[in-house]
């Protein structure tokens, strides 16, 4: 009697527990390249979905330093591809009012980095004296505008929001800023894209 067991009856090959699995053919490897090729598109789907980072800035301060940090920052972040968010409350407000927003003053008192000194700078007419050496400056170094900063901001993707509380306190309509800003935006909404953004600026 044979004692060969390498076939089974019906002519199959017999599985020895104690051997090495077979190495996987070429459509063996190719079916997986395709699976995992698959899953990278996948994860790749839902980067996309998820979106791009979010920064939220808050702009409290309506003098012309202080106007030109949050635009510049927000259209810089915008330009690396981030979803931002810039809301303007109560003296930030004046950066989106059109009318307001070109004749922000620089404050000549209070400021040490001002090469006036505070007795000097509390004299009648000198704020509208820095505020016209800055405004020369500006206009020396070729730096934009606030009015040239929002239309690119806003160009950009950038949401400029304008607080509804601080619109009834100051008495201004939605007419009174520029084209695009979105009004009637409370704390409470200012607060949630705080919690989902990724970046947050007080300014």
């Amino acid at each position: 009697m044979s004692t060969d067991t390498s076939a089974s009856a019906d002519g199959d090959d017999a599985t020895d527990p104690g051997s090495e699995p077979a190495p996987e053919t070429v459509a063996d490897l190719r079916t997986r390249i395709d699976d995992l090729e698959s899953e990278v598109s996948d994860l790749r789907a839902e980067v996309d979905d998820d979106g791009a980072q979010k920064m939220v800035i808050i702009a409290t301060k309506g003098t012309l330093d202080m106007a030109y940090p949050p635009l510049i920052l927000a259209s810089t972040a915008a330009a690396f591809g981030y979803d931002v968010t810039l809301f303007h409350t109560f003296w930030g407000l004046e950066i989106l009012h059109e009318e307001n927003s070109k004749d922000l003053k620089l404050s000549s008192v209070g400021n040490p980095n001002m090469p006036v000194p505070n007795v000097i700078g509390a004299l009648p007419g000198m704020d509208r004296m820095t505020t016209r050496m800055m405004r020369n400056k500006i206009a020396d170094n070729d730096v934009a505008s606030i009015e040239e900063l929002i239309e690119t901001s806003l160009a950009s993707g950038v949401e400029l929001q304008a607080c509804q509380m601080t619109i009834d306190l100051l008495g201004y309509d939605e007419d009174d800023f520029y084209d695009g800003v979105t009004t009637g935006v409370g704390a409470a909404s200012a607060f949630q894209d705080m919690a989902d953004a990724d970046i947050q600026l007080l300014v």
